[in-house]
């Protein structure tokens, strides 16, 4: 987390400043501003290495930046290679403003070409930038940042960075602050834990109905190609920082690898601003050819139900939908968006298929019948295999909500239900979100993996099973303190007859002091 690094911390906030200083005050604009300066930077980093890769192997490979390129309303023609961060940087700031605006910009705009969902959302995207002083400075703190970030990289062994999700994690903390906009980004390690419980595998169709930056997508990528190093070479695995286990993605992104990875990721969002920031994200991360599209999934317009194997999902918690705008599939008797998307969600998995779901607390407790409704749904009709509660500062600075993470398979048969009392996530549960040593997230996944319905029966413990009977006679409630046992230290007392005498003595000893100080004061 960029928390841990003050110099990467510092420099975003630098970036965030000048951006305030410099006319773009909308938190929403900067950050999409600053997002397409780092996907140039990235685009050219990648190509060169890509080029580097294939002159070292001998292997043919036609640069993006390869080419002529007509520039949209002139006449003019210019090589492409006069596109590149690497080669732009270097211009005088009036004339690098003017070219960054003119050319490299709509050159992003139809990267992919016309049929691409990158173009398409692209479309209505402008190139804000009020003055050229304010682009220079800026591109000299996006070539700190990526510098700060490969030393951290290197010295830290933190593979995986996710750049512009960080970026946006940092200045995302500004809006919510703010109370400007409901979205929160769920953190890195959560995502990881996530995908550490479902496990997705190359081939399988993975989704996410309300995925923000596609933070989801993208750890269920990083897992797929991590799982892929460890049945090949487990030796060059490592430990990440928050415990789990990670490689070297390139030794397994084969040509055949990749043309399956980019088939297998699909993301839909109803914020234009997020659907961009999704695609560009994935891109940046080696999928050319994202799958994210702008959609409510729960309106008349969605109909991809029984598709995915694996959905992975942080959906909206507070919010109503319209009634007559719900999808007809959709049946539960009620209009908010945090049951009508578990239900979406069970919808969209095939038979067999696993969600990892993050909820808020009233889902698995309220009493309401479309809180049961959805209970039993998920109880009935699928397996339910675990309820991880997660403490409640987990979600800060954006929000202290107190949540859970409910696994289950769509069609499987629920017999016990595994839950697990999540007491730290490795980061101070406050605003600051440091890192500490202590951490529940390994043992989480570890347990879960070993979960015996016999060894798993002490409810003095962090984790333990219940049966699915005990659940029924308790109207669905999934709440972990329903079934938990509280372990009451006993503590013993004196008598009251020595309590008394101690009162006594200490009396005493007052009125002798009080009768010392009297002659004092006369």
């Amino acid at each position: 987390m960029l928390q841990n690094n003050a110099q990467l911390k510092s420099l975003i906030d630098k970036l965030w400043q000048n951006f305030w200083e410099g006319g773009i005050a909308n938190p929403l604009t900067a950050i999409e501003q600053i997002t397409y300066l780092i996907f140039m930077k990235r685009l050219d980093d990648l190509e060169a290495k890509r080029e580097r890769d294939a002159e070292f192997t001998g292997e043919k490979y036609v640069s993006r930046f390869a080419g002529k390129f007509n520039v949209p309303g002139s006449n003019e023609s210019i090589d492409k290679n006069e596109l590149r961060w690497s080669v732009f940087k270097h211009k005088p700031a009036d004339e690098m403003l003017l070219h960054v605006q003119m050319k490299v910009f709509p050159f992003l705009k139809d990267l992919n070409g016309e049929t691409s969902p990158f173009t398409k959302h692209m479309a209505n995207a402008v190139f804000i930038m009020p003055k050229a002083s304010l682009l220079v400075s800026a591109i000299n703190i996006v070539e700190d940042i990526f510098k700060e970030i490969e030393k951290d990289a290197t010295e830290g062994g933190h593979a995986f960075q996710d750049i512009q999700g960080d970026v946006y994690e940092m200045l995302l903390s500004a809006i919510a602050t703010a109370g400007k906009n409901g979205q929160f980004r769920t953190p890195r390690h959560i995502i990881k834990l996530m995908a550490e419980l479902v496990a997705p595998q190359l081939g399988q169709r993975i989704a996410d109905p309300a995925c923000g930056t596609g933070g989801f997508l993208l750890g269920s990528y990083q897992y797929i190609l991590t799982d892929l190093v460890r049945k090949k070479d487990p030796a060059k695995l490592s430990k990440d920082e928050d415990g789990f286990e990670r490689g070297a993605i390139s030794a397994v992104l084969t040509q055949k690898v990749k043309t399956i990875l980019d088939q297998s990721f699909v993301g839909y969002d109803i914020d234009t601003t997020m659907v961009r920031l999704g695609l560009m994200n994935l891109m940046m991360h080696g999928i050319d050819e994202p799958k994210i599209d702008y959609k409510d999934t729960l309106s008349k317009s969605y109909n991809e139900d029984s598709q995915f194997d694996v959905i992975m999902a942080n959906p909206p918690f507070t919010g109503n939908i319209d009634k007559g705008d719900i999808n007809e599939g959709l049946k539960l008797p009620t209009t908010k968006t945090e049951l009508l998307f578990v239900e979406r969600i069970f919808n969209m998995l095939k038979m067999g298929g696993t969600a990892a779901v993050i909820v808020p607390s009233g889902v698995i407790q309220n009493s309401g019948k479309a809180f049961e409704s959805l209970r039993k749904l998920i109880i009935e009709k699928a397996e339910l295999k675990a309820i991880i509660a997660v403490p409640s500062g987990a979600f800060k600075p954006y929000a202290g909500v107190s949540t859970a993470i409910l696994i289950f398979t769509k069609g499987g048969e629920t017999n016990n239900v595994w839950f697990y009392d999540m007491q730290s996530d490795g980061y101070t549960l406050d605003d600051k979100r440091n890192k500490i040593a202590e951490s529940d997230l390994p043992d989480i996944v570890q347990r879960y993996k070993a979960r015996d319905t016999k060894k798993d029966s002490d409810r003095k413990q962090k984790y333990f099973m219940v049966s699915k009977k005990e659940i029924v006679e308790n109207n669905y409630d999934l709440n972990l303190s329903t079934y938990k046992e509280e372990v009451y230290e006993e503590v013993s007392y004196e008598k009251p007859s020595v309590i008394f005498g101690k009162l006594e003595s200490i009396e005493q000893d007052i009125l002798s002091g009080l009768n010392e100080l009297k002659p004092l004061i006369q």
